[in-house]
Order: structure tokens, then sequence, then C-alpha cells
């Protein structure tokens, strides 16, 4: 009576080892740790050999099971890659930054040296003019002067008759650069005797102008 009883919670032991072993297997299953097709494979090819279980038992096929730490590698790769991806964007947009601005600075460039050129080409036309202004002041200069040597030297009606001729600007400039030239030598100018001989209106126009209008030339 006793040896049924121990045989009784052997079997009993044994069929709740059974039921942990088998709970634990589907747990680890379920949390992909393992396959429990893989494990429990062998022991039901066992019984599919015995004749009368293996005709109760259908066949099964493991199923395929991911190698653990694959599908966290490919995140990992993915995450990796996104960030890289953002990385040159993020390179690219820089680029196209710098890239703008160096554009904006040459058309800056650009725009001042094109205006120091033409300011440069102004500066030189307002030189080129001046130095045409004194070359033909200094060409009058040395005909005025001529003239006024010209005339004093020659018979002072002569010379009235060719001033006569002359415009009043011109006939001006003659006679201040005979004075000039007469107080340089010590002597007396010959202009008062000129506009004696002259128009007495125009010898007094003449007066009037040498008076009040600035002699053109030195």
């Amino acid at each position: 009576m006793a040896d049924g009883r121990i045989i009784g919670r052997i079997i009993a032991l044994l069929f709740l080892i059974f039921i942990l072993a088998g709970g634990g297997i589907l747990w680890f299953d379920f949390l992909n740790v393992i396959d429990a097709r893989s494990v429990t494979g062998p022991i039901a090819n066992t019984l599919r050999g015995m004749p009368l279980i293996g005709r109760l038992m259908p066949q099964a096929q493991a199923r395929t099971q991911v190698p653990p730490g694959e599908t966290e590698l490919f995140n990992l790769d993915a995450d990796r890659m996104a960030v890289l991806l953002e990385a040159l964007e993020l390179d690219r947009m820089e680029v196209q930054r710098q890239q703008q601005d160096i554009e904006n600075q040459l058309r800056q460039f650009e725009q001042i040296a094109q205006e120091q050129e033409q300011r440069q080409i102004a500066l030189d036309e307002q030189e080129n003019s001046l130095n045409a202004l004194l070359s033909n002041a200094e060409i009058r200069a040395r005909t005025v002067e001529r003239n006024a040597i010209n005339m004093t030297n020659m018979p002072p009606q002569a010379a009235v008759n060719i001033l006569a001729a002359m415009d009043d600007q011109d006939v001006i400039d003659v006679f201040r650069k005979t004075d000039e030239l007469a107080e340089a030598g010590g002597t007396l100018s010959i202009v008062p005797f000129w506009l004696s001989l002259m128009d007495p209106q125009r010898a007094a126009d003449l007066s009037r102008k040498m008076v009040w209008r600035p002699f053109m030339l030195n």
C-alpha cells in the first residue's frame, strides 16, 4: 500500500516537471529566446517512431528563427545611415550657402570695380581737358606776347590798323602784355599812344573793359 502511494507521488512529480518544462519552453519560445520546435523536435521524432503514437502526431516543420541580434543590428545600421544622410544634407546646404555668399561678394567686387573704372575714366577726361586748356592757354600766351612785341616794333598807325580788326578781348590781352614787357624793360608803354590813334568810342570801350574785366592770361 505504501509502495503504491510512493509510485503515485513520483508519477505526479514527473507529470508536474513535464508541465513546468513545457511551460518554460513555450514561454522562451514566445520571447524568441529559443525555438520550441527545435527543442521538442527530437522528442517528437522519437515518439513518432512508436507505432501507436506516431500515427496520432502530425508532421511539424521547425520555424525559421531570426538570428539573435540581427534585427537590432539592422535598426542600428538604419539609424547610422539616417544620421549620415542628415549630416550630408547639412553639409550640402552649408556649401550652397557659402557659394551664394561668394557669388554675392563677387558681384559686389565687380560693381565696385566698374564704379572705380568709371571714376578713373572721368578723371582721365578731366585731366585731358585741363591739359588741353593749359596747352591752349600757353599757345595763346605765346601768341599774345609775340603780337605785342611785333606791334611795338612797327609804326604805331600800322599797329593800330591791325588792332582795329581784332576782337576787344584780344586787343586787351595785347595791351596788357605790352604794358608788362615795357615795365619789365624799364620803358614807357606805347599803349596810351595806340589808344589815342584809335576811334574814340572804341578806345573808351577798351579802356573801360581793361579796368573792369580781369586779364585772362598771365
